[in-house]
């Protein structure tokens, strides 16, 4: 191991000693300079985690949630110098944490605060025009083969918990008391302008949206939610993603897009 990576390994690691070749400009201790630098670089990278996840603090509070994090930061240091990016596997460690392992809910909810994230941060991308997505639609020979394209900000999460209905209740929306942690739900993370909106919505929409994502044509993706949810309208759900402003473009092919 070089130096660079013995004081990586340190860094991060109370268990290994300051680097034995490491020296102070002034003389002082350089354990003790190395062991302020460890806390904060700690320190810093808990608080862009808190910051990243704040519902997840609030419902575990926020000396468990920094106890987390802690171990969290120790055994994944960030991989990138955008503090944005950091947290994306969070949601996974949550939920292989033996002791958070009573909230079942949590790595969900943590899963929807890095779909905002995500949102937050994707390339602008302007809404279709409404005329347009109506032209494509009268063409009921060629409807089955459209591809939707949608906004890079979309996110969905299907979820076997009151994900939308926990972020709410701490958003003030609603009482915390009136949520049933065990309730499914679905949501939809859309951006408006600069505001991340999450919404709930149904699970045969959730299947639409997810099957257009992977570019499937809207017939095969319609057929899917119906499978899925024999209550889904397909009229329904193409206005609700266009008055979202969700739909970008459409095409009969990927080569050929719509004007």
């Amino acid at each position: 191991m070089n130096s660079q990576q013995a004081f990586v390994a340190a860094l991060l690691d109370p268990e290994h000693d300051c680097p034995a070749d490491l020296k102070a400009w002034n003389g002082s201790d350089p354990a003790a300079r190395f062991a302020v630098y460890r806390n904060n670089v700690l320190s810093s990278l808990i608080d862009a985690l808190a910051a990243s996840f704040p519902v997840v603090q609030q419902l575990v509070g926020e000396a468990f949630f920094r106890a987390m994090a802690a171990v969290f930061v120790r055994h994944s240091p960030p991989r990138t110098r955008i503090l944005a990016d950091y947290g994306a596997d969070f949601p996974a460690f949550i939920e292989d944490f033996a002791p958070a392992g009573s909230l079942a809910y949590l790595a969900d909810v943590a899963r929807l605060e890095r779909l905002r994230i995500r949102a937050y941060h994707a390339a602008d991308a302007a809404p279709m025009n409404a005329e347009v997505l109506a032209t494509a639609l009268a063409a009921p020979e060629r409807l089955g083969g459209l591809l939707l394209h949608l906004q890079p900000a979309l996110g969905l999460l299907d979820s076997a918990f009151a994900v939308v209905s926990l972020w709410a209740a701490h958003q003030g929306a609603l009482a915390l008391a009136e949520v049933d942690p065990d309730q499914a739900q679905c949501a939809l993370v859309l951006r408006n302008g600069l505001a991340v909106e999450v919404l709930g919505i149904r699970s045969g929409d959730a299947v639409f949206i997810q099957a257009l994502l992977r570019d499937q044509p809207l017939g095969a993706a319609a057929q899917l939610a119906l499978a899925s949810d024999p209550a889904f309208d397909l009229g329904t759900s193409l206005t609700y993603l266009l008055r979202a402003g969700a739909i970008t473009h459409c095409a009969y092919d990927k080569q050929r897009p719509l004007p």
